[in-house]
């Protein structure tokens, strides 16, 4: 299994960037996928999943409105679209799959996990 993120940089508060995970060694299609973000000196945050067919979505309150999740099963990738983004947006974000078509939030509910993807928004 492997999953690679991608996208993440330097921006300036109100920017858009776009992460894309890339996944294989899995039925991709089977599996919900979910994002998530890690600040300094803090723990491991849940910011969006997806159910394993795209139908289904959620988000934290702190993103909700401003990101995007979505998939794309035909090419095993998983998007996130933030917008308007903060200066406490500033994280490393990582892509997890999850083995069940059933989206979750919690950290513990994912098996596997990409590197990161730094993403750092300036005021």
């Amino acid at each position: 299994v492997r999953l690679a993120e991608s996208g993440g940089g330097l921006v300036s508060a109100g920017d858009s960037l776009r992460l894309s995970c890339a996944a294989s060694g899995f039925v991709f299609s089977d599996y919900a996928m979910g994002w998530f973000r890690q600040a300094p000196g803090k723990g491991r945050e849940f910011v969006a999943t997806i159910n394993s067919n795209g139908e289904r979505l959620a988000y934290a309150d702190s993103v909700k409105g401003r990101f995007a999740i979505s998939r794309d099963n035909a090419n095993n990738m998983v998007y996130l679209q933030m917008n308007t983004l903060k200066p406490e947006d500033t994280a490393i974000y990582y892509c997890a799959s999850r083995p069940s078509v059933v989206m979750a939030v919690e950290v513990s509910a994912y098996d596997y996990w990409g590197q990161g993807t730094q993403v750092t928004v300036s005021s």
